[in-house]
């Protein structure tokens, strides 16, 4: 017998967590980067589902049902953070957690007058692409700030928004996605990499640098 899958919500949050973690690089999603006490567990119950494939201790994959599945919940999730930021005057370090409420509550035919009343928007507050109603996502050709070569110059394309206080220093720093951005390079012994954002010298530390995708 097939393990019983938990609640909706825990399902719809595991796939769309699984997606959002490899969804701008090539590293699969595997139990030990989810950081979580009962993903092992929650991994059989979504494979004995359809919804994952899972090699022991390797890597984890969503299956066609699981993609839909998630991409569906990446939609509502980033249409309802867009929806905040722009008709109640949400700051992007706020959208994310009412987001994670609303996306399980709000219904189709809700989540469908947002999107045209926002004007039928493509990416979220924090650049993130918003998929389409049929599942179809387009990830812009990016490069991560910390991996960016020397010289290189372009747009601020996406800024994770894992972290609330980051979402905070970078605004106060003056990041903001479509800010222009030219890397300088790296100051000796490891140190900070230098770039110049709109014009400005600035330092960014690594962390940061790693929280940050420029246009390729």
């Amino acid at each position: 017998m097939s393990p019983a899958l938990p609640s909706t919500t825990v399902v719809e949050d595991y796939v769309k967590t699984i997606y959002s973690f490899s969804e701008w690089t090539d590293t699969p999603a595997t139990p030990s980067a989810l950081a979580a006490s009962t993903v092992t567990e929650m991994v059989k119950k979504l494979a004995a589902s359809g919804l994952v494939d899972h090699v022991p201790y390797g890597a984890i994959t969503l299956t066609a049902d699981g993609r839909a599945l998630a991409l569906r919940m990446v939609r509502r999730h980033r249409l309802i953070e867009t929806w905040l930021a722009h008709s109640f005057g949400y700051r992007w370090d706020e959208v994310h957690d009412e987001a994670e409420v609303l996306e399980h509550a709000v219904s189709d035919r809700m989540l469908d007058a947002i999107f045209e009343q926002l004007g039928r928007p493509t990416r979220d507050p924090h650049g993130d692409p918003i998929p389409s109603a049929d599942g179809r996502v387009e990830i812009p050709p990016a490069v991560l700030l910390a991996d960016a070569p020397d010289g290189h110059a372009g747009r601020v394309v996406r800024i994770r928004d894992r972290d609330a206080n980051l979402l905070r220093y970078l605004t106060a720093e003056g990041f903001a996605v479509d800010a222009r951005v030219t890397v300088v390079g790296r100051k000796p012994f490891g140190g900070a990499l230098a770039i110049t954002l709109e014009g400005a010298e600035l330092d960014v530390g690594d962390e940061a640098a790693r929280e940050i995708w420029l246009s390729a």
